[in-house]
Protein backbone atom coordinates (compact mmCIF):
# COMPACT_ATOMS: atom_id res chain seq x y z
CA UNK A 1 0.00 0.00 0.00
CA UNK A 2 0.88 3.33 -0.40
CA UNK A 3 2.56 6.18 1.77
CA UNK A 4 0.86 9.26 1.75
CA UNK A 5 -3.06 10.04 1.39
CA UNK A 6 -5.45 11.99 -0.98
CA UNK A 7 -8.94 13.26 -0.70
CA UNK A 8 -9.80 11.47 -3.47
CA UNK A 9 -8.94 7.93 -1.51
CA UNK A 10 -11.52 8.99 1.03
CA UNK A 11 -14.42 7.95 -1.43
CA UNK A 12 -13.57 4.25 -0.87
CA UNK A 13 -12.57 4.24 3.04
CA UNK A 14 -16.12 3.53 3.97
CA UNK A 15 -16.23 0.07 1.58
CA UNK A 16 -12.55 -0.49 2.69
CA UNK A 17 -14.02 -0.61 6.51
CA UNK A 18 -16.81 -2.35 5.16
CA UNK A 19 -14.47 -5.22 3.68
CA UNK A 20 -12.20 -5.08 6.50
CA UNK A 21 -14.94 -6.21 8.77
CA UNK A 22 -14.87 -9.59 6.73
CA UNK A 23 -11.41 -9.59 6.33
CA UNK A 24 -10.88 -9.00 10.46
CA UNK A 25 -13.64 -11.33 11.55
CA UNK A 26 -12.16 -14.42 10.51
CA UNK A 27 -12.15 -8.46 -26.26
CA UNK A 28 -9.53 -9.70 -28.63
CA UNK A 29 -6.82 -10.28 -25.46
CA UNK A 30 -9.46 -11.82 -23.04
CA UNK A 31 -9.54 -14.25 -25.86
CA UNK A 32 -5.97 -15.40 -25.00
CA UNK A 33 -6.78 -16.32 -21.63
CA UNK A 34 -3.49 -15.67 -19.90
CA UNK A 35 -4.24 -14.99 -16.74
CA UNK A 36 -3.04 -12.86 -14.55
CA UNK A 37 -2.43 -10.46 -17.36
CA UNK A 38 1.40 -9.71 -17.09
CA UNK A 39 2.40 -6.55 -15.71
CA UNK A 40 4.05 -4.61 -18.58
CA UNK A 41 7.41 -2.97 -18.21
CA UNK A 42 8.54 0.21 -20.65
CA UNK A 43 12.01 0.45 -21.86
CA UNK A 44 12.55 4.18 -20.12
CA UNK A 45 10.19 6.24 -17.49
CA UNK A 46 8.98 9.13 -19.61
CA UNK A 47 8.63 12.32 -17.84
CA UNK A 48 5.70 13.72 -15.16
CA UNK A 49 3.16 16.20 -16.56
CA UNK A 50 2.78 19.39 -14.74
CA UNK A 51 -0.70 18.71 -14.21
CA UNK A 52 0.11 15.57 -11.78
CA UNK A 53 1.21 17.61 -8.57
CA UNK A 54 1.83 15.81 -5.02
CA UNK A 55 0.18 16.74 -1.48
CA UNK A 56 3.21 15.47 -0.20
CA UNK A 57 6.41 15.93 -1.78
CA UNK A 58 7.63 12.33 -3.26
CA UNK A 59 11.34 10.89 -1.21
CA UNK A 60 12.32 14.57 0.13
CA UNK A 61 15.21 13.11 1.56
CA UNK A 62 16.41 11.04 -0.74
CA UNK A 63 19.87 9.95 -2.39
CA UNK A 64 21.36 7.71 -4.31
CA UNK A 65 22.55 4.03 -3.14
CA UNK A 66 26.21 3.65 -2.19
CA UNK A 67 28.70 1.82 -3.34
CA UNK A 68 29.19 -0.89 -0.36
CA UNK A 69 33.00 -2.38 0.39
CA UNK A 70 32.48 -5.84 -0.39
CA UNK A 71 33.54 -6.98 3.26
CA UNK A 72 31.18 -5.06 4.67
CA UNK A 73 28.32 -6.89 6.03
CA UNK A 74 24.72 -5.60 5.85
CA UNK A 75 21.89 -6.35 8.04
CA UNK A 76 18.55 -6.08 6.32
CA UNK A 77 15.20 -4.81 8.63
CA UNK A 78 11.71 -5.92 7.16
CA UNK A 79 10.17 -2.40 8.25
CA UNK A 80 5.54 -2.00 7.96
CA UNK A 81 3.35 0.68 9.61
CA UNK A 82 0.03 1.24 8.84
CA UNK A 83 -1.03 3.65 5.75
CA UNK A 84 -0.46 7.62 6.62
CA UNK A 85 0.24 6.27 10.00
CA UNK A 86 2.36 9.99 10.10
CA UNK A 87 -1.30 11.30 10.10
CA UNK A 88 -3.57 9.28 11.53
CA UNK A 89 -1.44 7.03 13.76
CA UNK A 90 -2.97 3.53 13.79
CA UNK A 91 -6.42 3.50 12.79
CA UNK A 92 -5.40 2.42 9.45
CA UNK A 93 -3.68 -0.13 11.58
CA UNK A 94 -6.67 -1.57 12.89
CA UNK A 95 -7.93 -2.41 9.71
CA UNK A 96 -4.55 -3.99 8.55
CA UNK A 97 -3.96 -1.51 5.96
CA UNK A 98 -0.09 -1.43 5.75
CA UNK A 99 2.54 0.08 3.63
CA UNK A 100 6.24 -1.59 3.45
CA UNK A 101 9.17 -0.80 3.03
CA UNK A 102 13.18 -2.55 4.04
CA UNK A 103 16.30 -1.08 6.03
CA UNK A 104 19.23 -1.62 5.85
CA UNK A 105 22.30 -1.14 8.32
CA UNK A 106 25.99 -1.25 7.20
CA UNK A 107 28.28 -2.64 9.86
CA UNK A 108 31.70 -1.13 8.76
CA UNK A 109 30.15 2.47 8.94
CA UNK A 110 27.26 1.74 11.42
CA UNK A 111 24.94 3.86 8.72
CA UNK A 112 21.20 3.17 8.39
CA UNK A 113 19.28 3.22 4.94
CA UNK A 114 15.78 2.89 4.27
CA UNK A 115 14.29 1.86 0.51
CA UNK A 116 10.77 2.28 -0.33
CA UNK A 117 8.32 2.26 -3.54
CA UNK A 118 5.62 4.39 -3.14
CA UNK A 119 3.07 6.50 -5.68
CA UNK A 120 4.68 10.02 -6.91
CA UNK A 121 1.16 11.47 -6.77
CA UNK A 122 -0.36 9.66 -3.66
CA UNK A 123 -2.76 6.45 -3.75
CA UNK A 124 -5.59 8.61 -4.76
CA UNK A 125 -4.25 9.59 -8.07
CA UNK A 126 -2.99 6.24 -8.92
CA UNK A 127 -6.37 4.34 -8.44
CA UNK A 128 -8.46 6.54 -10.33
CA UNK A 129 -8.40 9.60 -12.87
CA UNK A 130 -8.67 12.85 -13.48
CA UNK A 131 -11.68 13.67 -15.78
CA UNK A 132 -10.01 17.03 -17.26
CA UNK A 133 -12.14 19.59 -19.01
CA UNK A 134 -11.61 19.72 -23.02
CA UNK A 135 -9.87 16.03 -22.67
CA UNK A 136 -12.16 12.98 -23.95
CA UNK A 137 -10.01 10.66 -21.91
CA UNK A 138 -9.34 10.34 -18.78
CA UNK A 139 -6.17 11.23 -17.27
CA UNK A 140 -3.73 9.34 -15.05
CA UNK A 141 -1.09 10.36 -12.20
CA UNK A 142 -0.77 6.52 -11.38
CA UNK A 143 3.71 6.44 -11.63
CA UNK A 144 5.31 4.75 -8.73
CA UNK A 145 9.00 4.82 -8.15
CA UNK A 146 11.54 3.46 -5.31
CA UNK A 147 13.15 6.09 -2.75
CA UNK A 148 16.00 5.57 -1.00
CA UNK A 149 17.37 7.88 1.88
CA UNK A 150 20.12 7.26 4.90
CA UNK A 151 18.63 6.37 8.29
CA UNK A 152 15.72 4.76 9.47
CA UNK A 153 12.98 6.68 11.57
CA UNK A 154 12.78 3.85 14.61
CA UNK A 155 9.99 5.44 15.78
CA UNK A 156 7.97 5.56 13.16
CA UNK A 157 8.33 1.83 11.94
CA UNK A 158 8.03 0.15 15.57
CA UNK A 159 5.32 2.36 17.17
CA UNK A 160 2.38 0.75 15.39
CA UNK A 161 4.29 -1.51 13.31
CA UNK A 162 7.87 -3.61 12.37
CA UNK A 163 10.77 -3.07 12.57
CA UNK A 164 12.70 -6.79 12.78
CA UNK A 165 15.65 -8.33 11.66
CA UNK A 166 15.07 -10.91 8.27
CA UNK A 167 18.92 -11.72 7.45
CA UNK A 168 22.73 -10.62 6.71
CA UNK A 169 24.20 -9.68 3.02
CA UNK A 170 27.79 -9.38 2.28
CA UNK A 171 28.73 -5.35 0.93
CA UNK A 172 29.04 -6.96 -2.74
CA UNK A 173 25.29 -8.33 -2.44
CA UNK A 174 23.91 -5.22 -1.30
CA UNK A 175 25.65 -4.01 -4.60
CA UNK A 176 24.86 -6.62 -6.82
CA UNK A 177 20.99 -5.84 -5.49
CA UNK A 178 21.34 -2.13 -5.85
CA UNK A 179 21.81 -2.70 -9.59
CA UNK A 180 18.68 -4.91 -10.10
CA UNK A 181 16.52 -1.88 -7.70
CA UNK A 182 18.13 0.43 -11.03
CA UNK A 183 16.09 -1.52 -13.56
CA UNK A 184 13.43 -2.55 -11.44
CA UNK A 185 12.75 0.86 -11.20
CA UNK A 186 13.61 2.32 -14.63
CA UNK A 187 10.89 -0.61 -16.01
CA UNK A 188 8.41 -1.46 -13.73
CA UNK A 189 6.67 2.50 -14.00
CA UNK A 190 3.17 2.44 -13.30
CA UNK A 191 1.40 2.05 -9.83
CA UNK A 192 -1.64 -0.80 -9.62
CA UNK A 193 -3.79 -0.34 -6.58
CA UNK A 194 -6.17 -3.71 -7.24
CA UNK A 195 -5.87 -7.27 -7.05
CA UNK A 196 -8.25 -8.73 -9.17
CA UNK A 197 -9.53 -12.36 -8.69
CA UNK A 198 -13.09 -15.05 -9.40
CA UNK A 199 -13.48 -15.71 -5.46
CA UNK A 200 -11.92 -15.54 -2.08
CA UNK A 201 -9.27 -18.19 -1.15
CA UNK A 202 -5.92 -18.87 -2.25
CA UNK A 203 -6.93 -21.28 -4.96
CA UNK A 204 -8.80 -18.88 -6.87
CA UNK A 205 -7.99 -17.62 -10.58
CA UNK A 206 -6.42 -13.80 -10.22
CA UNK A 207 -7.22 -12.01 -13.17
CA UNK A 208 -4.60 -8.84 -12.47
CA UNK A 209 -1.92 -8.78 -9.55
CA UNK A 210 -1.72 -5.72 -7.78
CA UNK A 211 1.87 -3.47 -8.44
CA UNK A 212 2.49 -1.69 -4.85
CA UNK A 213 4.84 -1.19 -2.35
CA UNK A 214 4.60 -4.77 -1.05
CA UNK A 215 5.04 -6.02 -4.04
CA UNK A 216 8.30 -4.12 -4.28
CA UNK A 217 9.44 -5.36 -1.26
CA UNK A 218 8.90 -8.97 -1.56
CA UNK A 219 11.05 -8.64 -5.48
CA UNK A 220 13.35 -7.53 -3.08
CA UNK A 221 13.79 -9.99 -0.79
CA UNK A 222 13.36 -12.49 -3.85
CA UNK A 223 16.51 -10.75 -5.39
CA UNK A 224 18.46 -11.25 -2.06
CA UNK A 225 17.64 -14.64 -2.02
CA UNK A 226 18.90 -15.48 -5.53
CA UNK A 227 22.07 -13.79 -4.74
CA UNK A 228 22.49 -15.57 -1.63
CA UNK A 229 20.99 -14.19 1.11
CA UNK A 230 19.44 -16.85 3.72
CA UNK A 231 16.05 -15.31 5.73
CA UNK A 232 15.39 -15.67 9.09
CA UNK A 233 12.30 -17.66 10.09
CA UNK A 234 9.71 -15.29 10.63
CA UNK A 235 6.18 -14.59 10.18
CA UNK A 236 5.92 -11.66 7.22
CA UNK A 237 2.30 -10.37 6.12
CA UNK A 238 1.07 -8.44 3.30
CA UNK A 239 -2.17 -6.18 2.77
CA UNK A 240 -4.01 -6.61 -0.18
CA UNK A 241 -7.11 -5.01 -1.95
CA UNK A 242 -8.33 -7.43 -3.61
CA UNK A 243 -11.84 -6.61 -6.52
CA UNK A 244 -13.86 -9.78 -7.36
CA UNK A 245 -15.09 -10.26 -10.62
CA UNK A 246 -15.98 -12.67 -13.15
CA UNK A 247 -13.52 -12.81 -16.38
CA UNK A 248 -12.58 -9.58 -17.05
CA UNK A 249 -13.34 -8.23 -20.94
CA UNK A 250 -10.37 -6.15 -22.72
CA UNK A 251 -12.22 -3.40 -24.30
CA UNK A 252 -9.02 -1.42 -25.81
CA UNK A 253 -6.41 1.54 -24.95
CA UNK A 254 -7.06 5.23 -25.02
CA UNK A 255 -6.73 5.18 -28.55
CA UNK A 256 -9.14 2.87 -29.56
CA UNK A 257 -11.93 4.04 -27.13
CA UNK A 258 -11.28 8.09 -26.94
CA UNK A 259 -9.38 8.66 -30.20
CA UNK A 260 -11.15 9.97 -33.45
CA UNK A 261 -11.99 6.62 -34.40
CA UNK A 262 -13.15 5.50 -31.23
CA UNK A 263 -16.02 4.08 -29.76
CA UNK A 264 -18.12 7.30 -27.98
CA UNK A 265 -20.73 5.02 -26.51
CA UNK A 266 -17.97 3.27 -24.53
CA UNK A 267 -16.06 6.25 -24.05
CA UNK A 268 -18.85 7.84 -22.06
CA UNK A 269 -19.64 5.30 -19.96
CA UNK A 270 -15.85 5.13 -18.72
CA UNK A 271 -15.89 8.41 -17.94
CA UNK A 272 -19.68 8.43 -16.30
CA UNK A 273 -17.75 5.73 -14.23
CA UNK A 274 -15.23 7.51 -13.04
CA UNK A 275 -17.15 10.91 -12.20
CA UNK A 276 -17.92 10.04 -8.75
CA UNK A 277 -14.50 9.35 -7.91
CA UNK A 278 -13.53 12.83 -8.25
CA UNK A 279 -12.37 15.04 -5.73
CA UNK A 280 -15.12 16.63 -3.92
CA UNK A 281 -15.87 20.34 -2.33
CA UNK A 282 -18.94 19.51 0.66
CA UNK A 283 -19.92 16.20 2.07
CA UNK A 284 -23.65 16.90 0.22
CA UNK A 285 -21.75 16.22 -2.82
CA UNK A 286 -19.35 12.99 -1.38
CA UNK A 287 -22.47 11.02 0.21
CA UNK A 288 -24.11 11.58 -3.42
CA UNK A 289 -21.16 10.35 -5.57
CA UNK A 290 -20.57 6.89 -2.49
CA UNK A 291 -24.20 6.08 -2.86
CA UNK A 292 -23.59 6.19 -7.06
CA UNK A 293 -20.04 4.28 -6.53
CA UNK A 294 -22.23 1.78 -4.69
CA UNK A 295 -24.97 1.60 -6.87
CA UNK A 296 -22.48 1.20 -9.50
CA UNK A 297 -19.93 -1.24 -7.95
CA UNK A 298 -22.49 -3.36 -5.77
CA UNK A 299 -26.15 -3.28 -7.37
CA UNK A 300 -24.91 -3.31 -11.16
CA UNK A 301 -21.71 -5.63 -10.69
CA UNK A 302 -19.96 -2.89 -12.93
CA UNK A 303 -15.98 -1.78 -12.53
CA UNK A 304 -13.77 -0.24 -15.19
CA UNK A 305 -10.30 -1.42 -14.72
CA UNK A 306 -6.80 0.15 -15.59
CA UNK A 307 -3.88 -2.00 -16.23
CA UNK A 308 -1.12 -1.55 -18.27
CA UNK A 309 -2.44 1.70 -20.05
CA UNK A 310 -5.52 -0.27 -21.12
CA UNK A 311 -9.14 -0.85 -19.84
CA UNK A 312 -11.00 -3.62 -19.08
CA UNK A 313 -14.51 -4.56 -17.69
CA UNK A 314 -15.18 -6.24 -14.49
CA UNK A 315 -18.45 -8.00 -13.84
CA UNK A 316 -17.90 -7.66 -10.25
CA UNK A 317 -19.39 -10.23 -7.88
CA UNK A 318 -19.83 -11.19 -4.44
CA UNK A 319 -18.30 -10.41 -2.04
CA UNK A 320 -17.20 -7.47 -4.67
CA UNK A 321 -14.04 -5.95 -2.60
CA UNK A 322 -12.13 -7.23 0.67
CA UNK A 323 -8.54 -6.20 2.51
CA UNK A 324 -6.79 -9.12 3.37
CA UNK A 325 -3.41 -9.28 5.70
CA UNK A 326 -1.92 -12.84 4.49
CA UNK A 327 1.39 -14.26 5.04
CA UNK A 328 3.72 -14.39 1.99
CA UNK A 329 6.85 -16.57 3.68
CA UNK A 330 9.99 -15.53 2.88
CA UNK A 331 12.13 -16.65 0.06
CA UNK A 332 14.57 -19.79 -0.13
CA UNK A 333 18.15 -18.50 -1.29
CA UNK A 334 18.56 -20.46 -4.80
CA UNK A 335 22.23 -19.96 -4.74
CA UNK A 336 25.05 -20.65 -2.16
CA UNK A 337 25.81 -17.70 0.69
CA UNK A 338 28.85 -16.12 0.36
CA UNK A 339 30.82 -13.43 2.24
CA UNK A 340 29.14 -13.15 5.17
Amino acid sequence: MGAAGSPRWRLLLPLLAAACGQCLSGGPRSAQRRWPVPYRRFDFRPKTDPYCQARYTFCPTGSAIPVMKEEDTIEVYRLQAPVWEFKYGDLLGHLKIMHDAVGFRSILTGKNYTMEWYELFQLGNCTFPHLRPGMDAPFWCNQGAACFYEGIDDAHWKENGTLVLVTKISGSMFNEMAKWVKYDNDTGIYYETWTVQASPGNKSVVWFDSYECSKFILRTYQKLADLGATFNKIQTNYTSIILFSGEPVYLGNETSIFGPAGNKTLAAAIRDFYHPFRPHKTVREFFADLWKIIDRVILDHQFYLFYNLEYWFLPMKFPYLKIVYEEVPLPIGSRTPSGV
